[in-house]
């Protein structure tokens, strides 16, 4: 499977908890239905958070994986 390219990327590098879900769910509210993004940060608890954030709120988590600079995301709205 092929993931899609993102229509927006935010870096969140450097912003604590909870500022990665919070700008996150921003960006997510400004695209349109359907459309992706993808979302770098530098928390550790971005991991945990940032996909429990897209189950709670019906987005869907494309991709999550851990990088030597922290984490990148991709979430469908």
């Amino acid at each position: 499977m092929s993931l899609p390219e993102p229509d927006q990327t935010i870096d969140l590098t450097g912003l604590k908890c909870p500022l990665p879900v919070l700008r996150t769910k921003k960006a997510l509210a400004a695209l349109a239905a359907g459309r992706v993004l993808r979302v770098i940060a530098s928390d550790p608890g971005a991991l945990d958070d940032i996909p429990a954030f897209a189950r709670m709120s019906g987005h869907e988590l494309l991709i999550a994986e851990r990088t030597d600079a922290g984490s990148v995301f991709l979430l469908r709205r």
